[in-house]
């Protein structure tokens, strides 16, 4: 019997963009295990989850999630300015780093440099995967 929604699943994948390249897979890199996760709980993208419906242990398949499925789309008001003063070291903070971000009641959050001047720190908010069309190939290892 396939999975079906409220099924606990054991899932290995490699997550490609158009191009390519890959940006994260369970065989290797910072995930070198596979994916636990009840389906259609919300505790992964949209478009994953509901790509693992029907498939049997042991299957394979490919899919391709658009970004309303997945990360959204980038949103150029989640690119902010900053003042640096609100930054604790300030100084060793860069272009392209990724940095957390703590909101008022505690909760953090991404977000990566975008640019570093003298007053200001430009951070952009948005997930670094909104925007991106995203292909898995996923293999079902384990229903629960």
């Amino acid at each position: 019997m396939g999975v079906k929604k409220g099924d606990r699943v054991v899932v290995n994948y490699t997550g490609t963009f158009e191009d390519g390249t890959v940006f994260d897979s369970s065989y290797h890199g910072d995930h070198t295990h596979p994916i636990e996760f009840t389906v259609g709980s919300g505790e992964i993208i949209k478009g994953f989850d509901e790509g693992v419906i029907g498939m049997e242990v042991g299957e394979e398949k490919e899919i391709t999630i658009l970004p309303e499925e997945a990360y959204g789309e980038r949103k150029e008001e989640l690119i902010q300015k900053i003042p640096r003063s609100q930054f604790p070291n300030s100084e060793e903070i860069q272009e392209g780093m990724s940095v957390n971000l703590m909101t008022k009641d505690g909760q953090e959050f991404p977000a990566t440099i975008v640019k570093v001047e003298e007053d200001y720190i430009t951070i952009d908010l948005n997930h670094p995967l909104a925007g991106e069309k995203l292909n898995f190939k996923i293999k079902l290892e384990e229903i629960k």
